[in-house]
């Protein structure tokens, strides 16, 4: 599979990257997102959200765990689970109903949820570099490896 590594300088860039992300998914897929406390996951989300043509906040989920937006015909849900206890706390709250269908599905901190969450189409790590930081975006899926495919020739 073809993994692809970006660096981005500043909120802007990361909140560009995300708009790109979001022309490339069409609205549609599941995306984990890993990186530390302050890396730019919500940055990211934030930019793909208003890619896909939200006007409005988008606020981090930290303490709803879950932010739903829809968007015309789209549906995208933003995760963040950082303050899951359990993993099975996600099946008391209909985890799976929010992976059925056509939807994009954000998810932050997912190591929180092993066992209970679907595979993602792209795990995007994000982390600290020289001047800012380093995406690194692996494909887990069919789909996922035509969008890295697409990034990677953008880069090169």
């Amino acid at each position: 599979m073809s993994e692809v590594t970006l660096y981005l300088q500043g909120e802007e860039a990361m909140e560009a990257f995300g708009q790109r992300l979001a022309a490339l998914t069409h609205g549609v897929g599941t995306i984990f997102l890993e990186g530390d406390l302050g890396a730019g996951k919500t940055t990211l989300s934030r930019g793909l959200i208003r890619g896909l043509g939200h006007v409005g906040a988008v606020k981090s989920p930290t303490f709803t765990l879950v932010e739903p937006y829809e968007i015309g015909a789209v549906r995208a849900f933003h995760f963040d689970l950082y303050r899951l206890v359990d993993p099975e706390e996600l099946e008391f709250l209909g985890i799976r109903d929010y992976f059925d269908g056509d939807a994009l599905c954000l998810i932050e901190w997912p190591q929180k949820g092993a066992g209970f969450l679907p595979k993602p189409d792209l795990t995007i790590t994000i982390s600290p570099a020289a001047a800012g930081r380093s995406l690194h975006i692996a494909p887990q899926t069919v789909r996922g490896v035509a969008w890295c495919a697409v990034l990677a020739q953008e880069i090169t």
